[in-house]
């Protein structure tokens, strides 16, 4: 299953993708009539009862009606979670990005912070703010929390999982590291682009083995593969939980691969007027674009 949450003619709209359209999903219930818990995009995508409610949609497509359909054009997409209790993000949790680092792979997961501020969706900017010279790039795989709970051991800790979406954590270089913490250059507005959609598991197979690039103007910047993470899903819900309620709806995202801007020689930093394609293998693709704020 494959669900987002877009914009239309002013209004929120959960979607199902399916082979290449966006189904209405409050308006292909009523076509079915199904009931469904909640009217609420963001309000069905957290609802833990929800979920097989939606699979069982997900399954009548086949009886699909032309007016619950809407073109790709006709939308704006939002983030596919709008308003997560918490954004946690992992530093330094690929192999080949603490080789460029040029530092060993930590023993434990390094975590920091992002604010909703920084959510944006697909085909939407992020903005250059202007205290920044170093604006960079970071392809990431985000794990959508389904079902929250504190001490996840990991043998359980797929049960909490939602499904998977694709994020970039945009990072301000001459923020981030002068600041001797990275919370600030990690979070100004826009500065976590989204989405399209969240991919349910049951659609992904082995999470742990799918390849992650990013482009920037057509040119491959990183090329990776998540078997190269340090710290595997359920490590990484297992060793959060232990201290940080999670919640459904929370998001984590699990760190970059290398090919970092700041790390090449010479450095590349976002433009005004760059485009920005990151493509997860089996998730899908999330393009943006830059300009000055």
């Amino acid at each position: 299953m494959k669900i987002g949450i877009v914009k239309v003619n002013g209004k929120k709209a959960l979607v199902f993708y399916w082979e290449d359209q966006l189904i209405d999903v409050l308006e292909f219930a009523r076509s079915q009539k199904f009931n469904l818990p909640s009217t609420d995009p963001e309000e069905l995508i957290k609802l833990e009862k929800t979920v097989p409610n939606l699979n069982r949609l997900w399954n009548l497509l086949e009886s699909i009606e032309d007016g619950v359909k809407y073109k790709e054009e006709d939308v704006v997409w939002l983030p596919p979670v709008m308003y997560p209790e918490k954004i946690i993000c992992l530093g330094l949790n690929y192999y080949d990005h603490c080789e460029e680092n040029k530092v060993p792979p930590p023993k434990n997961p390094i975590l920091f912070a992002k604010y909703r501020n920084a959510l944006t969706g697909h085909k939407t900017p992020i903005l250059l703010p202007q205290s920044s010279k170093q604006v960079d790039y970071e392809a990431e795989l985000v794990v959508v929390i389904g079902k929250g709970g504190k001490r996840i051991p990991e043998e359980r800790a797929m049960e909490h999982v939602l499904g998977y979406t694709i994020g970039n954590d945009v990072s301000a270089r001459d923020c981030q590291f002068p600041d001797k913490q990275w919370v600030r250059g990690k979070t100004f507005d826009t500065f976590l682009p989204l989405g399209p959609f969240i991919v349910t598991p049951d659609e992904v197979g082995d999470v742990h083995n799918l390849r992650i690039r990013l482009e920037l103007n057509g040119q491959t910047m990183q090329d990776s593969s998540t078997s190269r993470m340090i710290f595997s899903i359920p490590e990484i819900i297992a060793f959060i939980s232990r201290d940080i309620t999670l919640a459904a709806g929370d998001i984590i995202c699990t760190g970059t691969p290398f090919g970092v801007g700041y790390f090449r020689e010479p450095q590349i930093f976002l433009k005004e007027g760059d485009e920005v394609k990151i493509e997860i293998e089996k998730i899908g693709i999330l393009e943006n674009y830059c300009m000055n704020s």
